[in-house]
This record gives structure tokens, C-alpha cells and sequence, in this order.
């Protein structure tokens, strides 16, 4: 229950999408990515590979967003879903579902969707006993 099990995420940022840029498709990456411009589609972390995203206070996202790690001081339109850790910072905005498992939210930043927690699955059953009572 205590295991260290998470990906630490990226001290580093591998790539860069610059403000004034625009991209229309999926974008699947690994390592660190940073957005300060438009996405129109999804963006993907590949599985398996430690993955950080940030999203300054001029990223524009419309798709989905699924990764380990993710921060976000801009806007997004679509479901999110953040394995290990999610950011929100004051300045974001996310219309849809949210999928987290450790969240941070900072003053002003804005939701509007479901906040669902991602429970860890444990692989230990344990069946518990009623004392006192017969059957």
C-alpha cells in the first residue's frame, strides 16, 4: 500500500509546441512536453515510458488528454486522465471529465466536469469476519 510504485515525472522538458503554433492531429509523445500553443486533437503518453505534461497559461487544447503526469495553466476541452499526478494551476481551465489520481488544485482554476479519483487496485484480498454472530 505504501510501495513506491509512480513514474517520477520529467525534470526536464524533452519538447517544446511554441506559442503561435497550431497542431491538428494526435500527438503521442514521451519524457517531458511543453504546450504554449493549440492542439486540436488528442495527446497521448506512451505507455509503459515516464511522461510529464505542461501546459503554460496560453496552451489551447481540444482532445483528450491522457498521461502520467500532467500540469496545466491554460485551456482544455475534452477528458483528461492524469495516472499519477494532476496540477491544475490558477489560471486553467477544463471543460470535461477529469480522471486523477493525486490532484492539486490552486486558486481560481476552473473545472467544469466530473472530478473522478482513480482508486489503486490492490492485488491483496482479505475477507473479513463477522465476530459474535451465527448463522
Amino acid at each position: 500500500m505504501f510501495g513506491n510504485r509512480h513514474s517520477k515525472p520529467q525534470n526536464r522538458i524533452d519538447s517544446l509546441i511554441g506559442a503561435g503554433t497550431r497542431i491538428e492531429g494526435d500527438l503521442h509523445f514521451s519524457g517531458g512536453l511543453r504546450i504554449d500553443g493549440e492542439i486540436d486533437g488528442n495527446i497521448i503518453a506512451n505507455p509503459g515510458k515516464p511522461s510529464t505534461l505542461v501546459l503554460s497559461e496560453h496552451a489551447r487544447v481540444d482532445g483528450e488528454i491522457n498521461v502520467a503526469h500532467l500540469v496545466v495553466n491554460g485551456v482544455v476541452t475534452g477528458p483528461v486522465r492524469a495516472a499519477e499526478y494532476l496540477e491544475l494551476q490558477s489560471k486553467a481551465k477544463l471543460t470535461g471529465d477529469v480522471h486523477y489520481k493525486t490532484l492539486e488544485i490552486q486558486l481560481g482554476a476552473v473545472v467544469e466536469g466530473k472530478l473522478i479519483h482513480l482508486a489503486e487496485v490492490s492485488d491483496k484480498v482479505v475477507t473479513l469476519k463477522l465476530s459474535g454472530t451465527e448463522s
